[in-house]
């Protein structure tokens, strides 16, 4: 995928993927904060991004229609955007904020595996080295932080999710404009969780909110959910899905502080999960290194 070679487009596009993932990592801030379940928490967020998104294209006169079979497309990927934050946020609330981020870093191995399988290219060994570090990482955590094992599992599958729309979107981006390809996204993942609310009585008492939980949700559905989405997917014109799944590793780091600032949790967490954290955010940080050392050999 050609990328954005001038150096103000480079860094214009870094800045604002950077930004968007400092806004990812407080999501699990508010998702912490937040009372009611997953499902329902997601419900009310998707919601709210989608009606944020459908005023913007009303209020500056832009078209959102486009030809039925992108459309479909679009809400289908949606499911896999909605089952991501459903497991994110479900992850948060039986382990901690900062095991569900770290966890959220496999990202980069899947994407690794993914992407080339799905757009027909060659797998990267350099791609799969840095995924087999994090995995090494994680199961590190996995062993020492065993009280958070359903946290785990359920940040993995999160993880899972994450990689394929995300390798998805870098594709549709190409043809579609990244505040349509948001709201269809969260529109079809607001249709597919309501289906599953209905069919398992979850608009019952689990969907009444607190009166805390009102602010928060408002900041989740339109700062964190509507505005990052379509600045997370627009940059992925200039950017492969692996890159922007490895810059999205910084999450963790965002999130972890935030969390240390607003729970307090570093306490909570034993030397496995520092250890493995070091590996995987070491990993992230050097991978880029290690792909110029490599350029470098091949121009030779």
């Amino acid at each position: 995928m050609p990328e954005n070679t001038t150096p103000q487009g480079i860094n214009k596009n870094l800045l604002i993927l950077h930004f968007t993932v400092f806004i990812w990592g407080f999501t699990s801030i508010l998702g912490k904060l937040i009372t009611i379940a997953a499902v329902q928490l997601v419900w009310y967020r998707v919601l709210i991004a989608a009606v944020s998104l459908f005023l913007y294209f009303k209020f500056n006169k832009n078209s959102i229609k486009i030809d039925r079979y992108k459309a479909l497309k679009l809400c289908l990927t949606g499911a896999l955007v909605g089952g991501h934050w459903v497991l994110f946020f479900a992850a948060i609330k039986v382990s901690t904020v900062s095991v569900t981020l770290v966890c959220l870093s496999s990202i980069t191995l899947f994407t690794a595996i993914f992407e080339p399988l799905i757009n027909k290219k060659r797998i990267s060994k350099l791609e799969i080295i840095a995924g087999f570090f994090i995995i090494c990482g994680i199961i590190l955590i996995f062993k020492f932080e065993t009280q958070y094992t359903k946290g785990i599992i359920l940040g993995l599958i999160s993880a899972v999710c994450a990689s394929l729309f995300s390798i998805i979107n870098a594709r549709q981006v190409q043809h579609i404009e990244a505040p349509v390809i948001a709201f269809y996204e969260l529109s079809g993942a607001f249709v597919w969780i309501s289906i599953y609310l209905f069919f398992t009585h979850g608009f019952g008492q689990g969907i009444i909110l607190q009166p805390s939980d009102i602010g928060y949700l408002l900041i989740l559905g339109t700062i964190c959910t509507s505005l990052a989405y379509v600045a997370g997917v627009s940059v992925m014109r200039e950017f492969s899905a692996f890159k922007v799944a490895l810059i999205t590793n910084l999450e963790p780091v965002y999130g972890i502080i935030l969390a240390f600032i607003f729970f307090g949790e570093m306490n909570k967490l034993k030397l496995g999960f520092w250890l493995g954290a070091i590996i995987i955010l070491s990993t992230i940080f050097l991978y880029p290194v290690a792909q110029k050392q490599v350029a470098r050999r091949k121009s030779r």
